[in-house]
């Protein structure tokens, strides 16, 4: 009897293993989307956005989280009204740590084209790759003008605004305004 339980279990064990394999007919999925997940093409037009838009665009009237507005546009003309209105550093006399910080962030971030003396004689300039960097010394400038031009950039200087934060950015324009003293 011991037998035929035995005989029956290893039979019922072999049909079951064997009816599981299947190579003329696929596997069967039980939850496709946990093995086959809904992708979306970079730039690409989708249902999951309204009307078929690529994305949507933020509220009208909303800041990003962090971001410090600055009342002056990227003109011309408020970089002439910046230098008129002769704009001061809203963070007043830094103290010797932040005016160590301001010089490596100079160097860090300007000196490659400004030079470190700001003569306009940085790496890049003296391999010839820029020209026409401009000497602080030769330069009519205060600290907000070099705050804007920070901001936003200025022909081939490109805006610093997303590596520097405001503060950084301030900083910066006293070290400027130190070294066109010196």
């Amino acid at each position: 009897m011991k037998s035929i339980y035995k005989i029956t279990l290893l039979l019922g064990i072999t049909i079951l293993v064997s009816s599981c394999h299947d190579t003329s007919k696929p596997n069967y999925q039980y939850m496709p989307n946990m093995y086959e997940g809904v992708t979306y093409g970079t730039y690409s037009e989708s249902a999951a956005f309204k009307n078929g838009k690529e994305g949507q665009l933020p509220v009208e009237g909303t800041i990003n989280r962090g971001f410090e507005v600055y009342e002056y546009p990227n003109t011309p003309e408020a970089l002439i009204a910046v230098k008129s209105a002769n704009l001061k550093s809203p963070l007043g006399t830094l103290s010797d740590k932040d005016m160590e910080k301001a010089k490596g962030l100079f160097e860090i971030y300007c000196a490659i084209c400004h030079g470190v003396g700001g003569n306009g004689q940085g790496k890049l300039v003296t391999q010839g790759k820029f020209l026409g960097v401009p000497n602080y010394k030769d330069r009519v400038i205060n600290e907000g003008s070099i705050f804007h031009v920070e901001t936003y950039g200025l022909n081939l200087m490109g805006s610093h605004a997303n590596q520097l934060s405001k503060r950084e950015r301030w900083m910066v324009a006293a070290y400027v305004m130190e070294l066109k003293n010196k």
